[in-house]
This record gives C-alpha cells, sequence and structure tokens, in this order.
C-alpha cells in the first residue's frame, strides 16, 4: 500500500508556531505527502514553505468548533484563497445541527460552496460526528451530498470519539461514490490505517507521517 497517497499531514493545534508549519511542511515535501492542513493565520508561510512542489494547502476553516457566523466563514474562506490555499475545509455548525435546524445547516453550504467553486477549490465539510446522533450524520450527508462537497471529514479531532471506525462507515454508506471521506488519526499505526482505509477512508489526517511510512516499508 502506498501509505503516503492517504496522508494529510495537519498542524492545528491551539499553540501551532511557525516552527511547527516549518516542520510538516518540510515533511511533505520530503515524504511526497499530497496535502497540508493549516490555519489561516499560516497559508501564505506554508505555500511559500511548499512553492515549485506538488504539495497542496488546506485551510482550516471555523476551526476547532464551527459555530461562526456563516458571514465570518465566508470572510475567512476568501482570506484564505487569497493567501493562495488550494483547499478549504471547513468546520459546520454543531450547534445548529443539535438545535435541528437544518435550514441555517443548508443555507451555510449554499453560500460558502459557490464562493469556493467560484475560486476553483476544493471543499471539505468537518462533522463532529462524536456528538451528533446516526440520525443526525445521515442528514447532513445527505444535505453535503446533494451540495456536491468534495471531502466529508469525521470529526476534528479535538473530541473525543470512541466510535471513529462506526461513524467512519455510517458516513460512508450515505454519501455517493464521488465524494470523499477524511479521518482524523493522529496517532494511527499501519494495521489501524489499513483498516480505516479498508472501511472507507480517503485521506488520514495526521500531525505526522513518519511512523506510518516507516510501519509501512517494513510490512512490505
Amino acid at each position: 500500500m502506498n501509505i503516503e497517497s492517504y496522508i494529510e499531514l495537519t498542524a492545528l493545534k491551539p499553540d501551532t508556531v511557525i516552527l511547527d508549519i516549518e516542520a510538516v511542511c518540510n515533511e511533505a515535501v520530503e515524504n511526497k505527502i499530497n496535502t497540508v492542513c493549516v490555519p489561516p493565520l499560516f497559508v501564505k508561510k506554508a505555500k511559500q514553505l511548499t512553492d515549485e512542489t506538488s504539495v497542496k494547502i488546506v485551510a482550516a476553516i471555523g476551526f476547532p468548533f464551527g459555530y461562526s457566523a456563516t458571514e465570518a466563514k465566508v470572510a475567512e474562506i476568501m482570506l484564505a484563497i487569497i493567501d493562495a490555499a488550494d483547499e478549504i475545509e471547513m468546520v459546520i455548525n454543531t450547534s445548529a445541527i443539535k438545535n435541528n435546524d437544518w435550514q441555517y445547516i443548508g443555507n451555510e453550504i449554499n453560500t460558502v460552496l459557490p464562493v469556493i467553486r467560484s475560486k476553483d477549490k476544493k471543499m471539505t465539510v468537518v462533522l463532529e460526528s462524536g456528538l451528533l446522533t446516526d440520525e443526525e450524520i445521515i442528514t447532513a450527508c445527505d444535505i453535503y451530498g446533494v451540495a456536491g462537497v468534495d471531502f466529508v471529514k469525521v470529526s476534528t479531532g479535538f473530541i473525543e470519539n470512541n466510535q471513529i471506525f462506526e461513524n467512519l462507515q455510517l458516513i460512508r454508506k450515505h454519501l455517493s461514490d464521488p465524494i470523499q471521506v477524511k479521518v482524523p488519526a493522529a496517532t494511527v499505526h499501519y494495521g489501524m490505517a489499513q483498516k480505516l482505509i479498508k472501511v472507507g477512508a480517503n485521506r488520514l489526517c495526521c500531525n505526522s507521517s513518519l511512523t506510518l511510512i516507516k510501519e509501512s516499508l517494513q510490512q512490505n
């Protein structure tokens, strides 16, 4: 298995500094990792560090809780695009879901997605599935499937989720094949990575890929 092709490196800790951005970008370039996800503050720096390489930079919008106003998310997205982000990853408004306000959820995605598409960028929506019921996850997948996002991410990784495999399976089951699925996998080992991929993960979002790559080489 070419594990590198599944990895998205992340630098999303609350205390992320330039040294962290330099580390993940250098690691991505050296190990031919496809994407790196960073806070909007560091998009421009990450693009400079990966200039003239194949590494794509993903901007994390509304991270980690997603309950900022839609207009604030649009502004954040536009600034990230100005700084040359290749993809946008937006945390959805979990509070709206728990309030059963599906109209808000629909309006949010129908507002931000045209902005992203107008700049030919890819989009990920992040569900905090550990806080959602199965019915809420399915309804969210229906909405984002109709909208036509590129990726659905199972969670931010900030909330403990003991049902990550079950949530991944449920999300994959209720999305059309063209829509891919991301999984936060900060401490994942190679065996778990294989299981996640088999269940339906298309990207494993890790803060370091070195252990996974080393283990995969040993397996092969």
